[in-house]
């Protein structure tokens, strides 16, 4: 297993995976080295992760391999296919999980996400279009949507 750390705009940024995929990309709340050499297996994810960010990749084409449970890798599944600049409410994922009572689940899997960004759970908010819960604070939340859709308001209130 294999880890870099890299710099973003959201902050320092960690990078875990080996030939068997990407583990997890996480934001780091302290600041952190920055990585001078990239190991070969996380390469491309520190490609595709800058690429995001100056704004000319909107979708991820990375080998994934998070650890989760059953019911998480379904949740997460979901996630990859919310478009670019697009968002869904935890009540709609859950319908599409075909439980409308699992929301509580729904949202908790979404907090256990552990790739950052690649998995865009940022793109999930409340059926009242409030920016709920985010584990890399609330801020940053604000910051990708407007990153991906900035001609759509989106406010923390």
């Amino acid at each position: 297993m294999e880890s870099c750390i890299i710099k973003s705009p959201l902050g320092f940024t960690k990078i875990v995976g080996d030939e068997n995929g990407i583990m997890s990309v996480s934001i780091l709340n302290s600041e952190e080295k920055v990585n001078d050499i990239i190991p070969d297996v996380l390469e491309d994810c520190v490609i595709q992760l800058n690429e995001y960010f100056q704004g000319i990749r909107k979708q991820f084409d990375l080998k994934l391999n998070p650890e989760g449970t059953d019911f998480q890798k379904k949740v997460w599944d979901i996630l990859l296919k919310i478009p670019y600049g697009n968002t869904i409410s935890y009540l709609e994922l859950s319908k599409q999980l075909g439980d409308v009572k699992a929301i509580r689940a729904v949202a908790n899997a979404n907090g256990k996400n552990p790739l950052w960004i690649i998995i865009p759970c940022h793109r999930v908010i409340g059926t009242d279009g409030s920016l709920t819960g985010y584990a890399g604070g609330l801020h940053r939340k604000q910051w990708l949507l407007e990153h991906e859709n900035p001609y759509k308001q989106q406010t923390l209130f």
